[in-house]
C-alpha cells in the first residue's frame, strides 16, 4: 500500500526529528513524521507510571542546552504552550561533611558561597564568569553549527584575545579534574565542574572534559536548568503542536523498516505494516547511526567505506535509571543553603575519576557516580505538596567483565541485576539523607534493556548516540569525513544525536539536517534537475 508523497519523510519524532520537521514545515514543504512508538517524544517523555499522583520523566529531565539552543528559541515554543520552571538553586552536590557545593543561578550568590567554603574562590569563579561573558555564545553556536562552524568560529576567534587568547584554549583543554585545582583553592567549585563534565562519557582526566565542564557550568549561570512545567514530554508537546499547526502530519506507532534508494537516492520509506511513503526531496533520520546503516538501508545501498567505518563506531556506555515517588522532601543530613533541582552525588572529584574508570574498564562501578533531579523542587507541578518527584542515573559498561563492587552483579541487567543495582545507588543517597528509604512510596528501575525498548535509539541503554570523547566527534561523527547532516545517499539526512554535533537537547542535529536538504533542493532547482 502506498501513501501519498510528501516532499519529506522524517523517521522519528524524538526532539531533532521533530525540530527537523518545523524548520522544513518553516519553509513550505509538505512533512510526514513517522514515529515507531505511541507517542512522539523519543527520550524526552513524562507519565504517572511510577505513582498515579506523581509525574516522572522517562529519560530527560533538565534542558539548559535547550534554552541556550538558538534553533530551539527560534520555534517560540512559549506560544505553544511550553513554560519553563527553575528550582531556587541550579546544581548541589552534597559532601560527606555536611557542607554543599551550590550553583545558583545568580552567579554574585555562587561566588559568595564559594568564597564562603574558601576564601579568593568567589573571585576567581566571576573571572571565570567574565571570560565565558566574553566568548561563551560564540563557543555555543560554533558547537552546535554544521562543522566547520566558519561563521561562529571566526567569532570566536575574533574575541580569544579578550579572554587570553592562547592560555584560555589551553586552559579549556585541560581534563576536568586538573581544570578544577588551576583555578580554585577549595573543593566546591572542583565538584561543581567536575561534576558537570561526568554529563558526557568523557573521562575526567582526559582532554575535552574540562571544556564540557565549563560549558555547562556557565549554562548554569547564564541561562539555568530549567524544566518544562508538567513533565519533559511538554517539550516534544510543544514542538508538535507547532509543527502540525503548520500543516504537519505525525502518525505514531508506525514503524520505519526500510529505505528505498534508487540510483543511489533515497525516494520512499516502507513500514512494518507494509505501507510506503514517498519522499520527493528528502528523507530526514533521526535514527542512532547503526541502526540507519545497518537496518534501514539494505547492505547493497551503503558504501563499503561506509560498512568498514561503521564497525568502529563507539556507543557511550550504557544506563541505569532509578525514580522514586517520596511522601515528604529528601532528608538531607544537613540541609542546603538553596535548594537544588540537579545534584550530583559522589564523595570527591577523585572518586568521580575512579568510577569512570571503571566504567571504561568495563567493570561495573562500587560506588557509582550519580545524577539526580529533585524535579518537584524545580516544578511544583510534578507531585502533591510536600512530596518529591526524584530520580537517579548512573553508568554502567556496554559489556560488563566483572563487579567492582562486592555484590556479584552479572551485568545482564536483566530485573535482578537492575534491582541490586538500583539499592547500591539507593544507599548512596541514604548515605547522605539517612531515612531517605521510609520516605519511598514508590519505585521504578529502568536498566539498559528497559530504556532501549521504550526508545530504540537507545541502543543498550545509551543516551548520547555514541561516545562523546574526542575520536568520535566533529569531522570524526558518526564516522571519520562525515562531520555533517549528508549521508552517502542522496536525499538522505542523518539528524539524530549520532551526528554532529551529538547528544544533548539542543535540536542541532535535526536542524543540521533540515537545512542540508533544503541547500541540496535549491542546488538541484537552480541546475534544472540536473544533479539527481
Amino acid at each position: 500500500m502506498t501513501g501519498r508523497g510528501h516532499d519529506a519523510v522524517v523517521i522519528g519524532a524524538g526532539p531533532n526529528g521533530l525540530v527537523a520537521a518545523n524548520h522544513l514545515a518553516d519553509a513550505g514543504w509538505s512533512v510526514l513524521v513517522l514515529e515507531a512508538q505511541d507517542e512522539v517524544g523519543g527520550a524526552v517523555k513524562s507519565a504517572r507510571d511510577v505513582h498515579p499522583d506523581f509525574v516522572h520523566d522517562t529519560f530527560s529531565a533538565f534542558y539548559p542546552l535547550a534554552e541556550a539552543s538558538p534553533t530551539i528559541k527560534s520555534f517560540s515554543l512559549e506560544d505553544h504552550g511550553l513554560t519553563w520552571r527553575h528550582a531556587p538553586a541550579v546544581l548541589g552536590h552534597p559532601m560527606l561533611d555536611g557542607n554543599w557545593a551550590i550553583l545558583h543561578r545568580d552567579r554574585l550568590v555562587t561566588a559568595r558561597l564559594f568564597d564562603q567554603a574558601h576564601g579568593g574562590d568567589g573571585e576567581a569563579w566571576l573571572d571565570l564568569c567574565s571570560q565565558w561573558d566574553r566568548i561563551g555564545d560564540q563557543i555555543i553556536k560554533a558547537l552546535l553549527s554544521p562543522f566547520p562552524p566558519i561563521r561562529y568560529g571566526v567569532g570566536a576567534l575574533a574575541r580569544l584575545r579578550s579572554v587570553g587568547g592562547l592560555d584560555f584554549v589551553k586552559t579549556m583543554l585541560m581534563p576536568a579534574s586538573e581544570f578544577g585545582k588551576s583555578r580554585f583553592g577549595g573543593v566546591a567549585p572542583r565538584l561543581v565542574i567536575a561534576g558537570n563534565a561526568g554529563h558526557a562519557d568523557i573521562p575526567l582526566n582526559a582532554p575535552g572534559s574540562g571544556l564540557m565542564g565549563v560549558l555547562m557550568s556557565m549554562l548554569g549561570q547564564t541561562v539555568g536548568f530549567p524544566v518544562p512545567e508538567g513533565g519533559a514530554g511538554a517539550l516534544a508537546q510543544a514542538l508538535r503542536r507547532r509543527f502540525e499547526s503548520r500543516g504537519g502530519e505525525i502518525r505514531c506507532s508506525t514503524e520505519v523498516v526500510s529505505i528505498e534508494v534508487v540510483r543511489r537516492r533515497a525516494t520512499a520509506v516502507r513500514t512494518k505494516d507494509g505501507e510506503r511513503f514517498e519522499a520527493r526531496r528528502a528523507v530526514i533520520a533521526d535514527i542512532v547511526a547503526p541502526h540507519l546503516y545497518g537496518r534501514l538501508l539494505a547492505p547493497d545501498d551503503v558504501p563499503s567505506r561506509t560498512k568498514g567505518a561503521m564497525r568502529s563506531f563507539d556507543l557511550d556506555p550504557s544506563t541505569v535509571k532509578v525514580d522514586w515517588a517520596l511522601d515528604g522532601p529528601v532528608p538531607w543530613a544537613s540541609a542546603p543553603a538553596y535548594a537544588p533541582g540537579t545534584f550530583h552525588v559522589a564523595d570527591s572529584v577523585e572518586q568521580m575519576i575512579e568510577a569512570h574508570g571503571q566504567v571504561a574498564a568495563r567493570m561495573i562501578p562500587a560506588a557509582p557516580f550519580m545524577l539526580a533531579g529533585q524535579m518537584t523542587t524545580a516544578d511544583p507541578s510534578r507531585s502533591p505538596a510536600d512530596t518529591q518527584s526524584l530520580w537517579a542515573y548512573t553508568h554502567v559498561p556496554q559489556h560488563s567483565v566483572a563487579d567492582a563492587g562486592n555484590g556479584g552483579l552479572k551485568g545482564t541487567w536483566h530485573r535482578d541485576d537492575c534491582e541490586r543495582f538500583a539499592d547500591r545507588m539507593q544507599a548512596r543517597i541514604e548515605k547522605l539523607a539517612p531515612g531517605f528509604g521510609s520516605k519511598i512510596l514508590g519505585r521504578r528501575v529502568l536498566g539498559p534493556k528497559e530504556l532501549e525498548q521504550r526508545d530504540a535509539n537507545l541502543i543498550g541503554g545509551a543516551i548520547n548516540g555514541g561516545t562523546s570523547q574526542l575520536h568520535q566527534e566533529l569531522i570524526f561523527r558518526p564516522i571519520p569525513g562525515m562531520g555533517r547532516a549528508e549521508t552517502p545517499i542522496r536525499g538522505l539526512y542523518l539528524g539524530s544525536a549520532s551526528a554532529h554535533p551529538g547528544g544533548g537537547v539542543h535540536g542541532a542535529p535535526g536542524m543540521n539536517a533540515a537545512r542540508a536538504a533544503l541547500a541540496h533542493a535549491r542546488i538541484r532547482r537552480s541546475t534544472g534537475g540536473l544533479l539527481r
